[in-house]
């Protein structure tokens, strides 16, 4: 039986999406569904088979086709950061009956969509932070994503908004510098006083009603404005983020140039340039090699069907094939 087809999946801890695509890299098939995640499920990694079969299985049923079609299969999961579940879900992929197959975080999708080299190193900076890297000769390292300052996880939206409200606390409590967040922070959240700020904040925080995204702008905007307590907070995040790039790239067999791809929102959609221009300062100090920055414009679950394609090839995606399949998914995600 002809094995004329590949399988890429994005799986997010809200959503996932399933692509079905030739071999040539036409677009044959797509689904979006809730999350595959083993994190977000009660029974784990059982759930995570569940789900993924029956998606699976729905979107080749609907095509005639069945796995023996399928030529390799790619999947960049949220909650693949730690050798242990990176085994697990490498089973529950074996499970669902794919041979020839690669599983990581979805950092590492965001290689494979950034660069046409197929190799490089992703930063994701946007509701949290992973970085992965893939070097030419194909070894993969993840350095963070697992959601703790244990390893450099000090960026991404949920991290810069409590610590703009880290700030605002420290200038009335701790002795920290009085900042231009004060004001807006404690209009936005309708906090009557200083006394009852924490109470505000906190309560936000466990109930899952922290206006996030107006909190990093007005960090950003605050910034912009040069205010110290607002710099200093970016200032350590890029310091982070840099440390996280230029120590994956040390401990990978990269040549003299990278390609270094950001993604995620507060890399993409941010239009202040403070963090940003920060980053690239510190990862030059950090590295002697050349770095090309690249902003991912593209969708990071592009990269799932590239990968499967290039395991199905043997060999890196053409560029006709690549600017195929990147408007295709643009298309399907719409």
């Amino acid at each position: 039986m002809s094995k004329n087809y590949v399988i890429g999946v994005d799986g997010g801890n809200s959503k996932t999406d399933y692509f079905l695509f030739d071999l040539e890299g036409k677009a044959v098939d797509h689904i979006r569904t809730g999350t595959c995640s083993h994190e977000q499920f009660a029974d784990g990694y059982a759930s995570s088979l569940r789900v993924m079969n029956e998606n699976i299985s729905l979107l080749l049923g609907r095509n005639q086709l069945t796995l023996e079609h399928v030529a390799a299969g790619a999947f960049g999961l949220a909650g693949a950061d730690i050798p242990s579940q990176k085994l697990r879900l490498n089973e529950v992929v074996e499970q669902i009956g794919f041979t020839n197959y690669a599983v990581d975080n979805d950092s590492f999708l965001g290689v494979k969509a950034g660069t046409p080299k197929g190799y490089g190193i992703c930063t994701i900076n946007g509701s949290g932070h992973a970085t992965g890297g893939i070097s030419p000769t194909g070894r993969r390292l993840q350095v963070g994503g697992i959601g703790s300052e244990l390893a450099g996880d000090e960026a991404g939206g949920y991290y810069l908004a409590r610590k703009a409200l880290r700030a605002v606390y420290d200038s009335f409590y701790r002795l920290g510098p009085e900042t231009a967040m004060t004001g807006p922070v404690m209009e936005l959240l309708q906090v009557p006083g200083k006394e009852v700020f924490m109470e505000y904040a906190w309560e936000g925080i466990l109930n899952k009603t922290l206006p996030y995204t107006p909190l990093i702008q007005i960090l950003f905007a605050c910034a912009d404005r040069e205010d110290p307590a607002a710099l200093a907070v970016l200032d350590n995040s890029a310091k982070q983020l840099a440390h996280s790039t230029a120590g994956c790239l040390h401990n990978l067999d990269f040549g003299p140039e990278v390609d270094i791809i950001l993604a995620g929102s507060i890399w993409v959609k941010v239009e202040s340039p403070v963090l940003v221009e920060t980053y690239k300062a510190y990862v030059k100090q950090l590295t002697s090699k050349q770095c090309n920055f690249i902003l991912l414009h593209v969708p990071p679950a592009t990269g799932a069907v590239l990968w499967a394609l290039e395991l199905a090839h043997g060999r890196p995606v053409d560029l006709d094939t690549r600017e195929k399949v990147i408007t295709a998914v643009e298309l399907l995600q719409k």
